[in-house]
């Protein structure tokens, strides 16, 4: 197997405000001195591993992230009929395994049940906390100390595996990700626009008050976007514990939800569901490299799209050129003539 498999996608998206700063404004970047449209590498995560694509391909494989797993628990164990103030110390006792749980600033003492910052869980690690809330329950008796080593050092979770997990308090059960995930930005200048709305109150008759109910604006942009993704696929075996049949299905779920799945910023409001129209796959132990320098001049005119995959296209083949081939295998498929196919490029990533 080639180690590195590196994925470059053309994705148009017509107004939009997929992932938004703090502000409300859809995220920008300047890059070649122009302004770019800009959605963040953790936005596109989150939108891959939560989607129905990456469920179904990693089925049993997929964690969950929470600071509230102690709620979780507490909750379980006093449905099974342990007193509420033994369920929230025993709560604390097995939360506590997987950060330092929120105190208080006045006395320090533990707040509540959740720990101060997001934890990744397995699927093991919730299997082997849920049979231990059992045995609490059967017992009647607090969580004997080697019944509390709950964390694994190889989760066998597909997400975590790709992306990683980091434990401040348990630094020895850190994943190193398997992936990295650019910035996706737009391969043109963007002028970042206002939608300025009404909301009309329909029992208002107008006599007494002919105004709107409510008025407000939506800043939104439109724009064909690059993603680049770089997976270390020797790292992704290693973090999967050697499992070669669920590193392949994990590697086919991300490419797949790569392709399909878009962030969920305001798409009540503007529907800005994609699939991207291009995509490049390629495998080999060279160096990785992206090929965001097509984009570095911003692209101009009405052929966007055919326009993005020829300066793509040539910039992959001049730095082939240059540097001799940068992949020992590729494959793409093309929406815009027909060429390819998602199978194929998975096939690719995959083998």
């Amino acid at each position: 197997m080639n180690r590195f498999m590196q994925l470059h996608l053309l994705t148009s998206y017509p107004p939009s405000n997929l992932n938004r700063d703090d502000l409300g404004r859809p995220k920008t970047a300047e890059m070649g001195g122009a302004q770019r449209l800009r959605i963040s590498s953790q936005s596109l995560k989150r939108a891959w591993r939560t989607s129905d694509v990456f469920e179904t391909a990693a089925k049993g494989h997929v964690g969950t992230r929470t600071k509230e797993m102690g709620i979780r628990i507490c909750k379980r164990l006093v449905e099974g009929g342990i007193a509420e103030k033994k369920a929230r110390d025993w709560s604390r006792k097995i939360a506590e395994q997987f950060g330092k749980l929120k105190r208080s600033k006045d006395d320090g003492k533990p707040e509540g049940l959740e720990i101060e910052q997001l934890a990744h869980f397995s699927p093991e690690e919730i299997e082997h906390i849920d049979g231990l809330v059992e045995k609490l329950i059967e017992r009647g008796s607090e969580p004997e100390d080697d019944e509390l080593s709950l964390l694994r050092e190889k989760p066998a979770a597909a997400d975590i595996a790709l992306f990683g997990r980091m434990l401040a308090a348990k630094p020895k059960f850190n994943v190193e990700a398997a992936a990295q995930v650019a910035h996706a930005i737009t391969i043109h200048k963007v002028a970042v626009e206002d939608d300025f709305f009404t909301a009309v109150d329909d029992l208002n008759e107008g006599i007494e008050d002919v105004g709107a109910g409510h008025m407000g604006e939506i800043e939104f942009g439109a724009g064909l976007f690059y993603l680049y993704i770089c997976v270390d696929r020797h790292s992704l075996l290693e973090n999967l514990g050697g499992d070669a049949e669920l590193a392949r299905r994990t590697l086919a779920a991300l490419v797949e939800a790569s392709v399909k799945v878009s962030p969920t910023g305001k798409q009540n409001s503007f529907a800005s569901r994609a699939y991207a129209s291009f995509a490049l796959c390629e495998t080999g132990d060279q160096q990785p490299r992206s090929l965001s320098v097509a984009y570095l001049k911003p692209v101009r005119g009405i052929n966007l799209l055919e326009d993005g995959i020829k300066r793509l296209s040539d910039t992959r083949d001049r730095m082939n050129q240059v540097y001799g081939d940068c992949a020992d295998r590729q494959c793409t498929f093309n929406v815009v003539s027909g060429e390819g196919s998602l199978a194929e490029i998975i096939e690719c990533a995959t083998q």
